[in-house]
């Protein structure tokens, strides 16, 4: 055992704060974990927020990380509902709710972000809700039922969810979307166009090309939405999701180095050596894709905790996993590896026919590719036990290996043979 005598602190109580204190005390670590969270709930994955729960498929229990005895059994100090307020790098200190500071040795901020909220008229209607939050997701739950009618702003990944949550619970769906196609930042054109279709083939209507003006109600409860363009749509529940910010508040007051989240080495160390960030956060250099990048996604939090927790504890363990994300929405599941920024890839290869026939989702594998033939990233849509050998595509692609087009488009083609 070792660390006897230090005090490690952990600022957010998130996935990744919580897999960073599993992994500190199974790699031996001795000394104090003191985990912090603003939230009243023990730590939880937000996936089923906007997947399995909301969908009332799984029970509010399968979200949390550990049972609620894991943390007085292996001795975390649990704080929630509390507020990290100032961390002084100097003096090794972390404030909380402005009370006698707390000495660390090491110190990982994990504090994910928070929702961006439209400041717009009407924006107190009750009615208006986002999704980030155990509580959130419940409230919502309770909303989506026969009979209503929502309407969803923003079509990324948590306004899609939504939707097909929506329509599962038997409620009318409108989505509204500045941009051409749901996703396309994302996707790109093509793969945006799949799930433009799918939601159609499910009763979900877009507005695409227009924002909101502002959420028209009555008696201080929302009835309608205003669109830019003076329509407007009826609406007893709207659901605003236009993206997350990263909560920097924190790092900025400390000193660190901060550019679109807590900017840190590929050891997840800050510019402070005895603070490390990752999660939503961090804006980690990636020694893979050669760059700085922010992940917002699930295995980012689960896979960056535990590399975090062995860099605090001193291991040479560099953070190198790809980006991953996955998406459940009707009858379509996908798991999505690699990182492509928009209009930085030449073509998408499909593996397999992307169509939706007869209302029903199709198979494929996507391939983002540029014009010399590397893989940048790579998409199973109903396609499983693939990520392995897609992720080998896209990690020889980051290395400059090429593949011919023809057989990637091929299914009759191994993925394994791709690369021989």
């Amino acid at each position: 055992m070792s660390g006897e005598g230090q005090t490690f602190v952990i600022v957010g109580a998130s996935l990744a704060g919580a897999k960073a204190a599993e992994t500190l005390r199974t790699e031996g670590f001795a000394g104090r974990i003191v985990l912090i969270g603003e939230d009243t709930e023990r730590p939880y994955e937000r996936p089923p927020l906007s997947k399995g729960y909301l969908l009332g498929k799984d029970p509010r229990d399968k979200a949390f990380v550990h049972d609620g005895g894991w943390y007085s059994a292996n001795d975390v100090e649990l704080l929630l509902g509390v507020t990290a307020t100032a961390v002084d790098a100097k003096a090794h200190t972390v404030t909380v709710d402005g009370i006698e500071p707390l000495r660390y040795d090491k110190l990982l901020l994990a504090t994910g972000s928070r929702v961006r909220r439209l400041e717009i008229p009407g924006s107190d209607n009750l009615g208006i809700r986002y999704l980030r939050t155990m509580i959130d997701s419940d409230g919502l739950r309770a909303d989506l039922r026969p009979g209503r009618q929502v309407a969803i702003i923003g079509a990324g990944w948590i306004g899609l969810e939504v939707a097909a949550a929506a329509r599962h619970h038997g409620a009318s769906t409108t989505v509204v979307e500045v941009d051409s196609l749901p996703l396309r930042r994302v996707l790109g054109d093509e793969v945006a166009t799949v799930y433009a279709n799918l939601h159609r083939a499910h009763g979900v209507d877009f507005r695409f090309g227009v924002g909101i003006r502002e959420f028209g109600g009555a008696g201080g409860r929302l009835t309608h939405v205003v669109l830019e363009d003076g329509s407007e749509i009826p609406a007893d529940v709207a659901v605003v999701g236009v993206g997350i910010r990263p909560a920097t508040e924190l790092a900025e007051a400390a000193g660190l180095q901060v550019d679109n989240g807590i900017v840190t080495d590929g050891q997840l160390r800050t510019s402070d050596p005895d603070i490390f960030a990752c999660g939503d956060v961090a804006n980690s250099y990636h020694p893979i894709l050669k760059r700085q990048i922010r992940v917002e996604h699930w295995a980012n939090a689960q896979n960056g905790g535990k590399a975090a927790a062995l860099s605090m504890l001193g291991r040479d363990s560099v953070y190198d996993k790809l980006p991953y994300f996955y998406s459940d929405q009707y009858d379509l599941g996908m798991e999505y590896s690699g990182y492509v920024e928009p209009g930085k890839y030449d073509a998408v290869v499909f593996r397999g026919d992307p169509s939706i026939v007869d209302g029903k989702a199709p198979e494929f594998i996507a391939f983002w590719v540029d014009s010399v033939g590397q893989v940048l990233a790579g998409m199973n849509a109903n396609v499983w036990d693939v990520v392995k050998p897609i992720q080998n595509l896209v990690r020889a692609g980051c290395a400059g290996k090429t593949v011919d087009l023809d057989r990637l488009a091929d299914p009759n083609v191994p993925l394994e043979d791709l690369l021989t």
